[in-house]
C-alpha cells in the first residue's frame, strides 16, 4: 500500500517536472522516481558528506522573498515568526500564487526524511521568512534588510532582483548588515526575465552575487552575468517544496535556486565555525569555489562553482575585511594570518596590506640619509653653547696677580722669584690687562699658584729645569703635567724686545 501511494507521488512529481515557474523544462530522467531522485543538485555537490559533518544547526537564514507557509511538511518547525515590509501577513506566514518563498525555505532547510520528502541544503538550520508583494522596490529592501538584521539573521537571501544600481538607502542597508555579522546572498538574475548584467541587490557591494550552472556544470545560458558575479551553483531543474501544487513539490530553474542553495552552504559554514565572523564566511566560500572558465574572477562563475565540502573542510588563512566590498583592497595575500585559524578562516579574496612599496622605502631611506646629519649638527651646535654658558669668567677662580714691578732701560732689574714681564707690545693671555700693565702675568702660559707666605702677593718661584725635575714640596704640578713629565722648552723673545724670564703656555 505503502510502495503504491510513493509510486503515486512519483508520477506527480514527473508530470511537475515539466513546468518550471513559467518555463518548459524536458522530462526528468526515468530513474529519477523519487523527489530525493530529482534532486541531482544534492549528490552533485556532495551534500550527504557534508551532512556527517553539520546539518546547520544554530543558524538563521532569513529568506527575502514572498511568504513562506510553515505548514509545508518538509518546513514544519523550521520556520520562525517573521516579518512583511508591504501588505500581506505581518509575520511572512502564508501561502502566495506560486509558493516562492516557501521553494527557496525548502531549498535552504527542508527537513527530508525519506525518498519521498525534500531534504534542504542546511536541514537544522531556521528560516526567518521577510516577506514582500509583489514587487520590492529599494525603500522595502532596505526595511527588510535591517529588520532581519536586528531579528536575529546569520544570513540573507535574496532570491529577488530588479534592474539598475541600488540606492543609497540600500547601500547603507547593506553595510549595516555587513558591519552587524551578517551575510548578504542575492540572485544574480536570469535572461528569460530580461536580465542580461547582475541586478540589484545583488550588484550591491559586499553582497554575494550568485550566476547558475547546469547539471554538466557549465554556465547556464539563463543566468545573467557581470563584473559583481562572486559565485556559481547549480540552477536548472532543482526540486523543492510548493505548497501551491497538486503533491507539494516542483522543479524550478533560475538564479533564485542557485542563491538558495549557495545560502544553505553558508549556513553549514557558520554552524561549522560558529566563530568566524561575515568577512571570512564569505571569504571562505569564494576561496574554496572550484575555479571554472578563465582562471580567477570571471564575469559567468564569479570565483567559481560553490564547493561545500571544500569550505567546511580546507584550511584557508583568515581575511580582516570582506572581499565583495567595493572598498576592500585586491590581491589575494595581503591582511592575511600568518597562520590558518581554526576558528576564524578565510578565503581567496584580497584582503589588507600594510607595507609599503620599492619606491616609497627609498624615499624614506634618502630622507634619513639627509635628516641623520643635519641632527648630529645641530646637536653639537647646543652642546657647544651650553658648554660656552657654562664656562667661568675671565680670571675667576684664579688667585689674584701681584703687581709687576716696571723693568726695562732705566729700571733696576727684577729680584730672585720676581715674575717675569712679558715682552713690550705682546699681548697677555685672555682674561688680563695687555703686557706691560701693572697686572700682566708671564709671557707663553698660565700662571703659577701663589703661596700666602713672603707677603700677600709673593710667588712661588717656577719649578727648576730639568728633565727629571720635579715641583717644590707642596706645589702642585701645575700647567707641566704629572711629577717627573718633562716641561717644554723655553720661547725666545722676538728681535728688539727686552730680555725677560722663563717663558710659559698661554691658556
Amino acid at each position: 500500500m505503502r510502495t503504491r501511494k510513493m509510486a503515486k507521488l512519483a508520477g506527480a512529481a514527473l508530470a511537475l517536472s515539466t513546468v518550471v515557474g513559467a518555463q518548459l523544462v524536458a522530462p526528468a530522467p526515468a530513474r529519477a522516481d523519487t523527489v530525493r531522485d530529482l534532486q541531482w543538485h544534492l549528490d552533485a555537490l556532495k551534500i550527504p558528506e557534508a551532512h556527517k559533518i553539520t546539518k546547520g544547526r544554530g543558524v538563521t537564514v532569513a529568506v527575502f522573498d514572498s511568504a513562506v507557509d510553515p505548514t509545508t511538511p518538509d518546513l514544519r518547525g523550521q520556520v520562525l515568526r517573521g516579518h512583511n515590509v508591504s501588505t500581506g501577513p505581518i509575520d511572512g506566514w502564508g501561502r502566495d500564487g506560486d509558493g516562492h518563498g516557501t521553494a527557496m525555505a525548502g531549498v535552504i532547510a527542508a527537513r527530508g526524511g525519506g525518498p519521498m520528502r525534500a531534504l534542504g541544503i542546511a536541514p537544522e538550520a531556521k528560516i526567518l521568512p521577510v516577506a514582500y508583494g509583489g514587487s520590492a522596490p529599494d525603500g522595502a529592501v532596505a526595511e527588510g534588510i535591517r529588520w532581519a538584521v536586528d531579528h536575529g539573521a546569520d544570513i540573507i537571501n535574496m532570491s529577488f532582483g530588479n534592474p539598475g544600481r541600488s540606492s543609497p538607502e540600500v547601500v547603507a542597508a547593506v553595510r549595516y548588515a555587513l558591519d552587524k555579522d551578517v551575510v548578504l546572498i542575492a540572485a544574480a538574475g536570469n535572461t528569460a526575465k530580461g536580465a542580461f548584467s547582475v541586478t540589484k541587490p545583488a550588484n550591491t557591494p559586499g553582497v554575494l552575487a550568485v550566476t547558475g550552472v547546469g547539471r554538466d556544470g557549465s554556465f547556464s545560458s539563463g543566468s545573467a552575468r557581470g563584473p559583481e558575479a562572486a559565485l556559481a551553483a547549480p540552477m536548472e531543474k532543482i526540486m523543492a517544496p510548493r505548497p501551491t501544487s497538486d503533491n507539494g513539490y516542483g522543479l524550478d530553474t533560475g538564479t533564485s535556486d542557485a542563491t538558495a542553495i549557495v545560502s544553505g552552504v553558508a549556513a553549514l559554514v557558520r554552524a561549522r565555525y560558529p566563530k568566524l565572523d561575515a568577512a571570512n564566511v564569505v571569504n571562505r566560500l569564494i576561496r574554496t569555489a572550484r575555479d571554472k572558465g578563465p582562471a580567477g574572477r570571471d564575469d559567468q562563475y564569479g570565483f567559481g562553482t560553490v564547493d561545500p565540502l571544500a569550505a567546511l573542510t580546507r584550511s584557508v588563512p583568515a581575511v580582516t575585511a570582506n572581499p565583495l566590498l567595493a572598498d576592500a583592497p585586491t590581491g589575494p595575500a595581503a591582511g592575511e594570518s600568518a597562520q590558518p585559524l581554526p576558528e576564524r578562516t578565510g578565503n581567496d579574496g584580497p584582503a589588507v596590506s600594510f607595507g609599503v612599496t620599492n619606491k616609497t622605502g627609498a624615499v624614506i631611506q634618502g630622507a634619513l640619509c639627509l635628516l641623520v646629519p643635519v641632527a648630529v649638527v645641530v646637536l653639537v651646535v647646543v652642546l657647544r653653547r651650553r658648554s660656552r654658558r657654562r664656562a667661568p669668567a675671565p680670571g675667576a677662580g684664579r688667585p689674584p696677580y701681584p703687581p709687576v714691578p716696571p723693568s726695562g732701560p732705566g729700571f733696576p732689574p727684577p729680584g730672585p722669584g720676581a715674575p717675569p714681564a712679558a715682552p713690550y707690545g705682546q699681548p697677555a693671555p685672555h682674561g688680563f690687562p695687555p703686557a706691560g700693565g701693572p697686572y700682566a702675568p708671564p709671557q707663553g702660559g698660565p700662571q703659577a699658584p701663589f703661596a700666602p707666605p713672603g707677603g700677600p702677593y709673593a710667588p712661588v718661584a717656577p719649578p727648576p729645569a730639568g728633565p727629571h725635575a720635579t715641583p717644590a714640596p707642596g706645589q702642585p704640578s701645575g700647567p707641566y703635567g704629572p711629577p717627573g713629565a718633562v716641561p717644554p722648552a723655553p720661547q725666545s723673545p722676538p728681535a728688539g724686545a727686552p730680555p725677560t724670564g722663563p717663558a710659559g703656555h698661554h691658556q
